[in-house]
């Protein structure tokens, strides 16, 4: 039987959607058990191409990885933070990129790009949609985690070269995403950066075009 959504669900759709943003700041309090599992077994619903379902996510649960981590982002923001100067360099550096030492929990995200499951299907010409099917289980997993209350920080200041080998997993995965995940200490419906000035958001009708 099809399932049919009325105004009042998409009204809070919408909410979340707007909701939906990148935390940094978190409560250090754990998440209720089996929460974090709930919301990755949800990322599953997630598009892919061909059906494939090339994400597999890696739980941190070892200091000494989660600290090897914390020293690798902080090393990449010192090092970004060279390209800019004047009052850009003095908004970056008051910016916080992380949330790795306070979120209770961290989860990395890679593509199995070699799995059998899809038999290749959709991607012969374009194969890195196998990586943006990976992307889409990010994103479902941020919107479930927001229904829940829970905050969701994507790291991307990391060089993912190192990855698999500070994780140990298969050397053939792509790493995608590292997420920090948890109660934001203040909840906020306008991003951060534009809080801090960094960058506004863009005007609808400048991203839309018809031909």
């Amino acid at each position: 039987m099809e399932t049919t959504f009325d105004a009042g669900f998409r009204e809070q759709l919408n909410s979340l959607l707007a909701w939906r943003r990148d935390v940094r700041h978190f409560d250090t309090r754990p998440l209720p058990e089996g929460l974090l599992s709930t919301l990755l077994d949800t990322a599953c619903h997630g598009p892919s191409v061909g059906n494939a379902q090339p994400w597999r996510f890696v739980r941190i649960v070892s200091p000494d990885r989660r600290a090897a981590l914390i020293s690798e982002v902080d090393s990449q923001k010192l090092d970004a933070g060279e390209s800019y100067s004047g009052e850009r360099k003095a908004l970056y550096d008051n910016l916080k990129l992380h949330g790795l030492r306070e979120a209770p929990e961290i989860v990395a995200v890679f593509c199995d790009e070699q799995g059998e499951a899809g038999h290749g299907l959709g991607r012969a010409t374009m194969p890195e949609t196998l990586c943006w099917s990976v992307v889409t289980a990010v994103h479902t997993v941020w919107l479930t985690a927001r229904a829940h209350g829970v905050g969701l920080g994507w790291v991307s200041i990391i060089e993912p070269a190192g990855m698999n080998a500070l994780l140990n997993v298969p050397a053939d995965w792509r790493f995608i995403a590292l997420l920090c995940l948890g109660y934001p200490e203040r909840p906020s419906e306008t991003p951060e950066l534009v809080r801090h000035g960094w960058q506004d958001r863009l005007a609808a009708d400048t991203i839309r075009l018809e031909r």
